[in-house]
């Protein structure tokens, strides 16, 4: 296991949802498989993150979508996988054993089609070594269950409710940006539960073949990220922090996050933590970085704790 790279590590240490993180970056679901894929990136280790989220689970094993599912745009990535995976009961029985948890905090992403499906899911992860549960109610590339859910306040209430009821683990609601009002959705999981925020999913896009005059998507649309949804983001974190932060609702903000300073910003913009996901494609060591950027700005602002910054945007 490579070694993390030296920073200042008191500085970073951040506490999301009773868990205690010794960085603030959180690597998004789905960018990393089950968390052990980045472990065999020279250079990378679980020690620079706060927390992984686990690749989104299904009660039952599935295949995903029909090719192209992955395709490049101007600063970003559309991607429709499809949520593939083997199955809860594989990730709980087979694959969290293989995790070493004194490293960092794991948090699974459960999906699914109806609101029993969601239930069942965290029943299962409940009963398990994971630290935490995130919704993903919000999913953009799969034609069932998920952007409903996400997209309509009182469904995405209903399916945390649902999973409240199956676990005392904190939950971690996933927000889409494809809604009417994300503040409404927010104050609803909250009521509903939910313990946590994570702003936002992907955008809902599409990407066409000029040539062929078809999608270039197997699934016709599929979720952007990357730089190109970062103003989109931030926007939306500031939107919910001002509904979750006098509820103490932690936040983790996530959206085309590359640098340092895009990190810093959404912070300010009132997140606890920060989500890297598409970054990581490009540059498997971008969060050492980050780290390092953060706290050689909390050094210059002479600023003991990445805590002192959220939401501190002066309006």
């Amino acid at each position: 296991m490579a070694q993390a790279t030296d920073f200042n590590n008191d500085c970073l240490r951040i506490d999301y949802c009773g868990l205690s993180m010794d960085s603030p970056i959180v690597l998004l679901s789905g960018c990393v498989g089950f968390g052990e894929e980045y472990t065999r990136v020279k250079g990378f280790s679980n020690r620079d993150v706060g927390a992984v989220v686990l690749k989104g689970t299904t009660l039952e094993p599935r295949l995903g979508n029909s090719p192209h599912r992955i395709s490049e745009t101007p600063m970003g990535m559309l991607n429709a996988i499809g949520l593939q995976n083997p199955g809860v009961d594989t990730v709980v029985d087979e694959i969290l054993p293989g995790l070493d948890f004194s490293e960092t905090r794991f948090m699974a992403n459960v999906c699914g089609s109806t609101i029993e499906d969601y239930a069942a899911v965290t029943r299962r992860f409940d009963d398990s070594a994971i630290d935490a549960i995130e919704i993903n109610i919000s999913c953009p590339n799969i034609k069932e269950g998920g952007v409903q859910f996400g997209n309509v306040p009182e469904m995405s209430a209903r399916v945390v409710e649902a999973c409240r009821a199956q676990t005392s683990k904190p939950i971690i609601t996933k927000l889409s940006p494809n809604q009417t009002d994300i503040r409404e959705n927010a104050r609803l999981c909250i009521e509903a539960g939910s313990d946590g925020l994570a702003v936002i999913n992907t955008v809902t896009g599409m990407a066409i073949d000029v040539e062929r005059r078809k999608p270039v998507i197997g699934n016709v649309h599929g979720g952007l990220s990357g730089p190109a949804i970062k103003p989109i983001a931030l926007l939306k974190v500031q939107e919910v922090y001002e509904v979750a932060g006098p509820h103490n609702v932690p936040i983790i903000g996530q959206g085309g996050i590359v640098t340092a300073e895009d990190a810093l910003e959404f912070l300010i913009a009132g997140a606890t933590t920060v989500g890297v996901g598409t970054a990581l494609f490009y540059d498997p060591l971008v969060c050492v970085k980050i780290n390092a950027g953060i706290s050689d700005y909390l050094k210059r602002h002479e600023m003991s704790s990445v805590a002192g910054l959220v939401g501190t945007l002066a309006l």
